[in-house]
C-alpha cells in the first residue's frame, strides 16, 4: 500500500488524468442518455466535457492556464446555451486548484470572483425554476453560491497549512544549520584553547630541559653527582609534559575515555610556587611574593594566572640570557588577582612582543592576551625600565 501511495505521489498528472478520463465518460453517457437534448446541442457539449476534462487532467501541472480554459468553456456554455452537466464539477476541482496550488495570488482572487459569479450568471441565463416568489430564487441563488466559496476556501486553507508547514520545515533546517555553525565554532575555540595549552606545556618543560641537560653536559666529568640530578630534572619534567600533553590531547580522542595513573589536574595559584621551585632548580634565580589574603579563585582565573607566570619565566630563559634575575609577584584584592612578572635581562627583540609578533614569532603573548581576554582581565607587556622584561596582568573575579 505504502509503494502505491508514493506512486500516485509521483504521478499527480496520471491520477487526475485517470478521473479526468472517468469524468468524461460520465458526461458523454449523460449526453448521450438526456432526451431533452437535441442535436445540436449535444454537438456542442462534446468540445465543452473535452475542455473541462482536460482542464482537470492538467490542473497541477499548468495551474493558470488551465483556470483560463475554465472559464473560456464556462463562457463558451452560457453563450451556447448549454444547460449544467456532470462536466461543470470539473470548476469546483479547478477553484479548488487554483486557491491551494503555487498560482500568484490575484489569479486566486480572481478564480473565487468568477466562481462567486458563476451561480448568478447561470440563473440569469436559463432562470430559476426552485421557488414561487422572488425571494425564493434569490436564496436558491445564493444557496448554490455555496459550493463555489467551500472549494475556494477548502483550497486557500490547504495552502495556508502548506505555507505554514515549509516554513516550519525552512526554520527546522535554519536551526541545524546554527547549530552545526554552533558546534564548529565550539571545536575551534577548544582546539585553540589545546593549541595555547599544548604550547604553555611544551615551551616551558622543553626549555627546562635544554638548561638541565647543557647544564649535566658541562658538569659531567667535574661533578658527576650533579649532572645525575640534572638528568633526573630531565626525566621528572619529561614525565610532567607527558602527563599534561595526554590530559589535553585526550579530549581529542574518539571512543571510551582512558583511565591514566598520568592523568593530572588542571594547574591553580597554588602551584605557581612548585612551578618557581621548578624553574630555580633549572638555574633561573626567582624572587616569588605573595600580598593579600590567599583564596580561592574561579578555575579559569587560576589557570590563566599560573600559565601567564609559567609563559613569562619561560620567556626570562629564552630572551633574558645567562645572569638574569626574575620576580613574580601576586597581589589578591578584593574583586581580583594581579600579577607582575619582571626580569632584568636584555629583554626580548622588539619585534617578538609588538602587536603580538609582527615577525610570525611571539605567539606566548599572544596567547596570554587570548587567555586574559576570556577571563575579561587586562595585560600590559613590554621593556621594563632600566633593562629587562615587565608584564603586568589584572584578573577580574567576574568576567566583564
Amino acid at each position: 500500500m505504502q509503494r502505491l501511495y508514493d506512486f500516485l505521489r509521483r504521478h499527480p498528472t496520471g491520477v487526475d488524468s485517470f478521473w479526468a478520463v472517468l469524468l468524461f465518460g460520465v458526461s458523454m453517457m449523460n449526453v448521450v442518455g438526456e432526451p431533452a437534448l437535441d442535436t445540436a446541442h449535444k454537438m456542442a457539449a462534446v468540445p465543452l466535457a473535452i475542455a473541462l476534462c482536460a482542464a482537470v487532467a492538467l490542473r497541477r501541472k499548468w495551474t493558470p492556464q488551465m483556470f483560463w480554459l475554465v472559464l473560456g468553456a464556462g463562457l463558451y456554455q452560457l453563450v451556447l446555451g448549454i444547460e449544467a452537466g456532470t462536466w461543470d464539477l470539473a470548476m469546483f476541482v479547478i477553484l479548488f486548484t487554483v486557491a491551494a496550488g503555487d498560482a500568484p495570488r490575484w489569479v486566486s482572487r480572481t478564480a473565487l470572483g468568477w466562481g462567486l459569479a458563476s451561480a448568478p450568471l447561470y440563473f440569469l441565463r436559463f432562470g430559476v425554476d426552485k421557488g414561487t416568489t422572488g425571494f425564493e430564487s434569490l436564496a436558491y441563488t445564493l444557496f448554490m453560491i455555496v459550493p463555489f466559496a467551500l472549494a475556494w476556501v477548502m483550497g486557500d486553507s490547504l495552502r495556508t497549512r502548506r505555507a505554514y508547514y515549509d516554513q516550519l520545515v525552512e526554520r527546522n533546517q535554519r536551526l541545524e544549520k546554527e547549530r552545526a555553525a554552533q558546534a564548529q565554532v565550539a571545536v575551534a575555540a577548544e582546539r585553540a584553547r589545546i593549541a595555547r595549552e599544548l604550547h604553555d606545556v611544551v615551551a616551558h618543560n622543553v626549555s627546562v630541559m635544554v638548561v638541565q641537560a647543557d647544564g649535566a653536559a658541562y658538569v659531567m666529568d667535574a661533578a658527576p653527582e650533579q649532572a645525575k640530578e640534572a638528568l633526573q630534572t630531565i626525566s621528572g619534567t619529561g614525565r610532567l609534559a607527558l602527563a599534561e600533553m595526554r590530559r589535553l590531547l585526550g579530549v581529542l580522542r574518539t571512543g571510551e575515555p582512558q583511565e591514566s595513573e598520568d592523568y593530572v589536574p588542571q594547574p591553580d595559584v597554588e602551584q605557581i610556587e612548585v612551578l618557581i621551585e621548578q624553574v630555580r632548580a633549572a638555574g633561573l634565580t626567582v624572587d616569588f611574593e605573595v600580598e593579600g589574603t590567599p583564596r580561592t579563585l574561579p578555575s579559569g582565573v587560576e589557570l590563566t594566572a599560573y600559565r601567564i607566570v609559567q609563559e613569562a619565566l619561560t620567556n626570562t630563559r629564552k630572551h633574558g640570557g645567562p645572569s638574569a634575575k626574575a620576580s613574580v609577584r601576586l597581589v589578591y584584592f578584593d574583586d581580583g588577582l594581579g600579577l607582575l612578572v619582571e626580569d632584568d635581562g636584555r629583554g626580548a627583540a622588539h619585534e617578538l612582543y609588538k602587536d603580538g609578533g609582527a615577525d610570525g614569532a611571539g605567539h606566548g603573548l599572544i596567547g596570554m592576551r587570548e587567555r586574559i581576554g576570556m577571563v575579561g582581565g587586562t595585560l600590559d607587556a613590554g621593556p621594563r625600565p632600566g633593562g629587562g622584561f615587565r608584564i603586568s596582568a589584572l584578573l577580574p573575579l567576574k568576567k566583564r
